[in-house]
């Protein structure tokens, strides 16, 4: 079939990632002798700064790596918690009844950082300065802006000079809204990583011991102190159309570090998938994997209407339950992709598209779920009634409230070495909250994705981990480390990143026709982000998809809306082949670039 750009092979190192920028620093690292992990860790805090509409140093990182030394896939778990004063009583106190998509109320730690950071201690080789000098650069220097980027600020202006006026400071230089193609610089990061460093190399000799040194003055020190003063002291607009300060201290801070977890995994037609645990939605690709075991996808036309049809009722059931059980707490894993429970669940999927959101019961558990806000619901409504239509609120992918479509980050790399990184960098984006002025960036608002209801495995409570959307993946194919992928895009991203597994599995495609091969996704479930609206039955596909099938799909229920041609699914992979090194990188929006040799 057609691609875009070739699947690149070698055997010396590839970097993919959703900008070129990114990729080609990581791909530097790997020129200079560094690997997989310090790589990685180099191109996602340029992410941070090449795409600052999309990531920033306030959010997270989840990250699935593979270790050539320990022959094993582990997780770095960068998801920040809810602060200790964080209780749904405190927010329905407000008059809220969901938490706000925008401004500090909706902050948890920012767990980029430490994640990061405990990458590189414990699999990397490069020292602080030598991985944070390009971000620096570009943040001190400036990095081309993207169409995207300045329709992104172009969207909140009125915001930004209204009621954030940090925010105006930091992303309206000479008070305009910066021009596609000109240059953006951010002079007050590069002097907060700037000052990072230097506290780093005056506490310690030592890599280890500046690494550790890093992590203190982020999370104990001078960093800490101005998240914690600004949160304290100031309030500002947010989603709900009220101001309000945030609930981050000093001591949510100090008490949160970034983790090393073992991963969920599913064995599938010779393949192992790993995910990240629960708290993240990743297990839901798994739930699909597992309903999908039980259909001859092979004996049907790829991307035909059989094919599109069960791929999305399966992933209809899949994340309603991901709705009813997945949370920062216990969840029946083990249940939840057994054959067993997976043979019933199989028996719902009909010839007709459902337009319910049917949980399952796994070993018997009564599956409950939120009290949503009613179907249809769009992106821009209000929190609470009365408020005035938000600006930038939710996750950039899946807003409705602008022309605007952005994204979450993703990177992929593999050394010669063997070792293997996918990483789903995201949130702080400049849109989110305000700037902090001292810091030059602004923090999350992946708290939005708490329930203010008691009960429920994703409800607010103080000090856990919100059940957010990113989810990088990894796959062994017969025992042996294979892929690592992902994508930007909320609740989309498992259905994009399964799409393109089942396509190289299923399709025969390599990895650049999986990328480029026409893509679907289903709105069908509620939105993870504010206000966490649903349509029902609702999917789109590309128009590359045959007319014929998506007249067929229609005439099966499907409520489909036919997208551009090359707008959904923001996907990068490498891999292990044969002998090679491999990888591909996504077309769609012309910023996503793989490299290597």
């Amino acid at each position: 079939m057609f691609t875009t750009r070739p699947e690149l092979t070698g055997d010396f190192g590839m970097v993919a990632s959703t900008h070129w920028l990114a990729s080609a620093t990581g791909m530097g690292v790997l020129e200079r002798g560094g690997n997989a992990f310090d790589a990685a860790v180099a191109a996602g805090f340029v992410l941070q700064v090449a795409e600052p509409h999309l990531n920033g140093p306030g959010g997270e990182v989840p990250i699935l790596l593979w270790s050539e030394d320990e022959q094993k896939v582990s997780v770095v778990c960068g998801q920040g918690v809810a602060p200790a004063a964080a209780t749904i009583e405190r927010y329905t106190g407000l008059g809220l009844d969901i938490v706000p998509g925008t401004g500090l109320l909706a902050a948890t730690v920012p767990g980029a950082f430490g994640g990061w950071m405990l990458m590189l201690e414990r699999w990397g080789t490069w020292s602080l300065a030598d991985v944070l000098a390009p971000a620096i650069h570009y943040a001190e220097h400036g990095v081309p802006v993207l169409e995207r980027i300045a329709a992104t600020i172009e969207s909140v202006e009125g915001l930004f000079n209204d009621d954030w006026p940090t925010s105006a400071a930091t992303w309206l230089p000479g008070g305009r809204v910066p021009a596609a193609g000109s240059k953006l610089a951010n002079p007050v990061l590069a002097a907060t990583y700037r000052r990072v460093v230097a506290e780093a190399e005056a506490a310690s000799s030592t890599r280890e011991g500046q690494l550790d040194a890093a992590r203190r003055a982020w999370y104990e020190g001078f960093v800490a102190e101005a998240i914690a003063e600004f949160c304290a002291k100031t309030a500002w607009r947010d989603s709900s159309g009220e101001a309000h300060s945030g609930l981050l201290t000093g001591d949510d801070l100090a008490r949160w570090s970034a983790s090393v977890e073992e991963p969920l995994a599913f064995d599938y037609r010779g393949h192992t998938v790993y995910k990240t645990r629960p708290w993240g939605q990743g297990p839901v690709f798994l739930q699909q994997l597992a309903l999908l075991q039980g259909f001859d996808l092979d004996g049907m036309e790829f991307l035909g209407a059989d094919y599109v049809h069960t791929v999305t009722e399966a992933a209809k059931l899949a994340f309603a339950d991901r709705e009813a059980w997945y949370g920062d707490t216990d969840v029946p894993v083990s249940d939840l992709l057994s054959e067993a429970y997976n043979a019933e669940r199989r028996k719902l999927i009909g010839a007709r598209a459902s337009f319910e959101l049917r949980p399952g019961a796994p070993g018997g558990r009564v599956p409950r779920l939120p009290d949503y806000p009613a179907p249809g619901t769009a992106s821009d409504a209000p929190g609470v009634s009365g408020a005035r239509s938000p600006q930038g609120v939710g996750e950039p992918t899946v807003a409705r409230d602008g022309t605007v479509k952005g994204d979450t980050c993703h990177l992929d790399v593999v050394d010669r070495y063997g070792n293997m990184v996918s990483a789903t960098p995201s949130g702080g984006w400049l849109q989110s909250s305000p700037t902090i002025p001292e810091l030059g960036f602004c923090l999350g608002t992946r708290a939005q994705m708490f329930w203010l209801q008691d009960g429920l495995p994703a409800s607010l409570r103080p000090g856990t981990r919100p059940r957010t959307t990113l989810t990088p993946s990894f796959a062994l194919r017969d025992g042996r480390p294979w892929l690592a992928f992902g994508t930007p895009g909320g609740d989309q991203q498992d259905q994009w990143s399964l799409n393109f597994f089942l396509a190289v599995v299923h399709g025969g495609l390599n990895l650049q026709e999986a990328i480029d091969a026409p893509m679907f996704h289903s709105e069908h479930f509620p939105s993870s982000f504010f206000p966490r609206g649903s349509r029902p039955g609702v999917l789109h596909v590309e128009d590359r998809v045959d007319a014929g099938v998506t007249a067929e799909l229609r005439r099966r229920g499907h409520e489909v809306e036919v997208q551009g041609s090359w707008t959904l699914g923001r996907l990068s992979a490498v891999a292990r082949d044969g002998g090679f090194l491999k990888a591909a990188a996504n077309p769609r929006g012309a910023q996503g670039y793989a490299v290597g040799r």
